[in-house]
């Protein structure tokens, strides 16, 4: 039956196909790089927005306000060092990226880039890359589905999971497939709007509600594992392991591919400034407005969610508040969320696969229009994978799922350090990059395995570190990069250069 809730729930999702429709028709007959980076033409809004709806999924509407609400502010430092690591990754990584990339044989993906930064025909490093992007994205996406249906479940509570799950898929699917980069920035453009809008309404609505009392805010209640959870206001309360780790959140910015690439399709360098005070007032006015509604949602919901387990659906109890068309639009933003982190992840693992191992090792004579839908082929196989990680009930499946948690972490200690120093570091050498990518990876894994559970410390922090100084250490101890890699230094990092 349509009611007023489920006519907005589908004319969102009837725009967000028109969209990839439109993009599909404009670039039927382009090329790879219109694909995969939409040509270089992102203009500082979509910049931006599309920056921040791919990074930030269900999870700042549901995860984030739901741990606060349970466990007090000490939770908010997460949200703290993901601001922070936003903020910096604007500031000092951007605009550089834009022009090393450009400057770097108009690089389209990350390895492709950290290949050609060092001027080097070997593809050990780029090879290497893609293949971590192509497993822990097809996972990652397999976690965006199983979210992005579960979410599709609780609203619509007649829609079985399963049938939820298909109808997730092929809407991301459809306009991802067809419209490539452009659609996937372009939705992600909308759906940052509506994120944004959503979250700033819904605390609006809580106070003017006459249920609401500050005094219930910091009313104990009983949890569903039997403990009673009463709300410390005291962000400082938190311990210094929690501290740590919210700023480790902040550390995985320099590393993630899916938000790295939006700063390489800014249309120049210029453009970044614009969308950095963009993108920095939004991931803000976000973060805060989620701490917002767990605090004062807390006044109306906390008895009856923590009570039952229930406290990521804070938001969702939320929108309840308001007439059901603006409640259907502003549940349409949980879709939205998962949606605009699922898509980017799918795009990236696609074109890691045809940029960096399709045309340079198995087809080399490949043409652009040949990569284009070599790129749109692997966009289904990747989906299909990824349905059927997330539509399995196996004990297999539910460890992967597990492992998509850490891989935030896992990106940001592989290629957190070897961005950093490939913008900002002349004397950098490709030996190096390779030593910062792997040491890296090994020990985020390696902390995950024996000493996270231990030590409480997030593994991405270690990961960065030791990432970090193995790059400058063998470096320093390799021989002075070529010529040409210092040319192309020099090149992009001049302040007349705008890619």
């Amino acid at each position: 039956m349509f009611n007023a809730q489920t006519i907005a729930f589908v004319m969102y999702f009837v725009l967000i196909v028109t969209i990839g429709i439109i993009f599909f028709l404009k670039t039927r007959n382009g090329n790879e790089k219109d694909y995969f980076l939409g040509g270089r033409s992102m203009g500082p809004w979509v910049t931006a927005l599309s920056a921040q709806a791919s990074d930030m999924s269900g999870w700042l509407l549901m995860g984030f306000p739901g741990s606060i609400l349970a466990f007090g502010m000490g939770k908010v430092w997460i949200g703290i060092g993901l601001a922070v690591g936003t903020a910096l990754n604007w500031i000092l990584v951007a605009k550089r990226l834009r022009k090393f990339s450009s400057a770097a044989n108009d690089s389209i993906t990350l390895p492709q880039y950290l290949k050609n930064r060092f001027v080097n025909e070997g593809k050990a490093l780029q090879i290497i890359c893609a293949i971590i992007f192509l497993v822990c994205f097809t996972v990652y996406v397999a976690s965006s589905f199983s979210a992005g249906a579960k979410v599709f479940h609780k609203v619509l509570p007649s829609l079985a999971e399963d049938k939820a799950l298909i109808i997730f898929a092929v809407i991301l699917i459809s306009y991802t497939f067809l419209g490539g980069f452009k659609a996937v920035c372009w939705t992600d453009f909308f759906q940052g709007l509506m994120m944004l809008i959503a979250l700033l309404a819904v605390p609006i609505i809580i106070v003017n509600n006459d249920s609401f009392s500050v005094e219930k805010i910091t009313a104990g209640y009983l949890m569903q594992d039997g403990t009673t959870s009463v709300f410390n206001a005291n962000p400082f309360s938190a311990s210094w392991q929690d501290i740590v780790s919210g700023f480790g959140w902040g550390l995985g910015y320099f590393g993630m591919p899916h938000i790295l690439v939006r700063f390489m399709s800014a249309k120049n360098a210029k453009t970044i400034k614009k969308s950095a005070t963009i993108g920095i007032i939004w991931v803000v006015l976000s973060l805060g407005a989620a701490i917002t509604i767990a605090i004062l949602g807390r006044a109306l919901y906390a008895e009856e969610l923590l009570a039952n387990g229930m406290q990521e659906r804070i938001f969702i109890y939320c929108t309840e508040l308001f007439p059901p068309f603006i409640a259907g639009l502003l549940l349409s933003a949980i879709i939205a969320a998962a949606m605009s982190t699922a898509d980017s992840q799918l795009l990236v693992a696609s074109s890691s696969f045809t940029s960096d191992i399709y045309k340079p090792v198995i087809r080399k004579n490949a043409s652009d229009k040949e990569a284009l839908w070599v790129g749109r082929i692997v966009v289904l196989i990747i989906a299909v994978v990824a349905y059927f990680i997330a539509s399995s009930k196996s004990e297999a499946a539910s460890g992967i799922m597990d492992l998509v948690e850490n891989a935030w972490g896992g990106f940001g200690a592989s290629f957190g350090p070897v961005i950093i120093l490939s913008l900002f570091w002349r004397r950098l050498t490709y030996k190096g990059a390779v030593a910062g990518v792997v040491c890296g990876a090994l020990t985020d894994i390696l902390w995950l395995i024996f000493l996270s559970g231990k030590t409480g410390v997030y593994e991405i922090v270690p990961g960065f570190i030791v990432g970090f100084i193995a790059a400058v250490v063998v470096t320093l101890i390799d021989k002075d990069p070529p010529k040409e890699v210092l040319d192309l230094y020099d090149r992009a990092s001049s302040a007349e250069y705008d890619g």
